[in-house]
């Protein structure tokens, strides 16, 4: 307890900074969500002071981050989509997933997996950080220029039909539950479609209006009727609200140039009466746990969403623990990874619990607790307590703020999120691959795929095919070079080791020799299958030196022992020499050794197993 005050003024001004910084952005995530800006508040308030309580890193600031609210977005449209466009319908379910992603994070915690991380590859990284960037950005262009779907009339007519559809779909359905559609009487049918209000009809439009011109593809489809119907004030706070945020930046950077943006905008649009669309109003009072997610609960409405979760458990990960590395070469300090996620994943539990959207350690916000003074856990549990404050006292008054602000400062954002190194690399990475007649580089195609799939398709399979193309291409880069360096050849041909050099003339087209360098597993195994066949009539042995094959998996095994068989079949010896301890352990379990392989055939030296096999000849040239 003592450590937690040792620095308890630089504390108290880090955690006060960086909860003002996390202010606008909290705000402006949790209206991009869907959710609306009390779930930014709220998530930023639990998630930074339990993250900073239980988590690894003593100078993290964690809260709702880009690309967190990038992957949430795809939750919350899909399961509102399910409930009809009901947000309060919907809301159980799309806490349960963010709980279920915060208890997936404390168990990859405490299995250890913490330090795995970092070997996700950097395309599919910068990939999806630019489509991020690409989503924030499109997304952002409708609230910007003052368009909204659901209230333009005439747009939303043309689904009225189908909005009819819809509502008697399912009322077949509600009477399918209930046991009472017959299909001899439509009695009931036909008093249930009677009952239809023009209201409800409307509201089922509007949802599917909404739906039309979500996510990226839906923006841009949509965008030609957005420019046909701008709403220049709106559209002037957007832009005031952009110019402030990368001009202020250049008087001073004290001072965060967002802060002041949303404050100078807001008081001028509300200070001088203009007619302005306002963000949602944020309750007012301690937040409230949504305590409907446990007594609705469903399997069912969550099942399609674990895949999903796991992605928020994973990217929040990654997210949190590239923060903290960047916060131990600031302040020359060692973080905990596996206790970070454990940390991280209980302040996601707790935030989802009280209805906020999950987070991860934000890079900005840490870095400017720790220029504040910030250095031990105290200054990120201040900075919740801060926002606590803010919510409690200013909520009214946050509630004023115009939603073409927010908008303002996520288009910064985006553009900012995007990974500008990546991009600049492109044209000078080594063209390592061929498809058709075009040479392309694979990081390049893998960061390609990632970035167009989860900007126009699905965030979470993008990332999960990106992996996937980046695990097969690696593993046929290392095949490529296990085989380049480990053919076969005659001792006439072969490159000789040096104590191979005074091998005799006379048995160099009967004694072969087979250098393995490097580990014998799947992505090799085909190269090395064709050893047998490469082997002439002439041969009575072929000499394995397998010093420096570290590793076997089972396909290598298998390969190994088909190779084997071949060669005994056709009457060749084989002799090992410096057999490693993993793959013998390996030979030994499927009885490679001692049924295809004696003992008497390992050496662990060339020059031993070189007399044996001349005495060996000599005893067969004798007969």
């Amino acid at each position: 307890m003592k450590q937690f005050f040792s620095n308890f003024k630089g504390d108290a001004f880090g955690g006060i900074t960086a909860g003002i910084v996390a202010l606008p952005l909290a705000l402006a995530f949790g209206v991009s969500s869907g959710l609306g800006p009390s779930a930014g508040l709220y998530g930023a308030i639990f998630l930074s002071f339990f993250a900073a309580l239980f988590g690894g890193t003593n100078t993290q600031i964690s809260g709702p981050t880009a690309p967190m609210t990038a992957v949430s977005m795809v939750v919350i449209a899909g399961i509102i989509a399910i409930n009809d466009g009901d947000i309060s319908k919907a809301l159980p379910a799309i806490l349960m997933v963010f709980l279920l992603a915060g208890l997936m994070q404390v168990g990859l915690g405490l299995i250890g997996l913490g330090k795995y991380i970092r070997y996700i590859p950097y395309p599919v990284v910068s990939g999806f950080m630019t489509a991020i960037g690409v989503i924030i950005l499109v997304t952002q262009i409708f609230p910007a220029i003052g368009y909204n779907p659901k209230e333009d009339v005439e747009f939303v007519n043309q689904f009225k039909p189908q909005a009819e559809e819809v509502i008697l779909e399912n009322i077949l359905k509600e009477e399918a539950g209930e046991g009472i559609l017959v299909l001899e009487n439509f009695k009931e049918t036909i008093n249930r479609a009677e009952s239809i209000t023009d209201a409800q009809i409307l509201a089922e439009s509007q949802s599917l209006a909404s739906k039309e011109a979500s996510g990226v593809l839906g923006a841009i489809k949509v965008l030609p009727r957005g420019l046909q119907h701008i709403n220049w004030l709106e559209l002037i706070l957007a832009l005031s609200t952009i110019i402030i945020i990368y001009g202020f930046k250049r008087i001073t950077r004290v001072i965060p140039s967002t802060l002041v943006a949303l404050i100078v905008v807001s008081g001028v649009a509300f200070g001088f009466n203009l007619d302005y669309l306002p963000i949602e109003q944020i309750p007012s009072g301690l937040p409230i746990p949504n305590l409907e997610m446990f007594t609705g609960f469903s399997i069912e409405s969550i099942a399609p969403y674990v895949f999903t979760a796991l992605t928020l458990a994973l990217l929040g990960a990654i997210d949190s623990l590239l923060t903290s590395v960047v916060a131990d070469n600031m302040t020359k300090t060692k973080h905990n990874p596996n206790k970070e996620l454990v940390g991280q994943g209980i302040g996601n539990s707790i935030a989802a619990i009280f209805g906020g959207l999950p987070g991860a350690g934000a890079t900005i916000r840490t870095v400017v607790n720790i220029k504040s003074g910030g250095k031990t856990k105290l200054s990120g549990m201040i900075a919740g307590i801060m926002l606590l404050f803010i919510l409690l006292a200013l909520g009214p008054i946050a509630s004023k703020i115009p939603s073409a602000v927010l908008a303002g400062i996520l288009i910064t954002v985006g553009i900012g999120v995007m990974d500008y190194k990546g991009l600049k690399a492109i044209p000078s990475l080594p063209r390592d691959m061929k498809v058709g007649p075009i040479k392309l580089s694979s990081e390049v195609l893998i960061m390609l795929v990632v970035m167009v799939l989860a900007s126009v398709w699905n965030l979470v399979f993008a990332v999960g095919i990106g992996l996937v193309i980046a695990s097969l291409m690696f593993m046929k880069k290392i095949g490529d070079v296990a085989a380049e360096r480990s053919d076969v050849k005659t001792l006439k041909k072969e490159k000789k080791w040096d104590d191979e050099i005074d091998f005799p003339e006379d048995l160099k087209d009967e004694v072969f020799i087979k250098h393995i360098k490097g580990p014998l597993f799947f992505g090799s195994t085909s190269d090395f299958q064709s050893l047998a066949a490469q082997i002439p009539t002439t041969a009575c042995a072929v000499i394995i030196r397998l010093g420096r094959m570290q590793y076997m998996d089972q396909s290598g095994l298998y390969a190994m022992e088909d190779v084997l068989q071949e060669l005994r079949k056709n009457d060749v010896e084989v002799f090992f020499i410096n057999l490693l301890k993993q793959p013998r352990y390996m030979m030994e379990r499927i009885d490679i050794i001692p049924d295809l392989i004696p003992q008497s055939q390992i050496f662990s030296d060339f020059n031993e197993c070189l007399t044996h096999v001349k005495s060996n000849l000599e005893e067969k040239l004798d007969r």
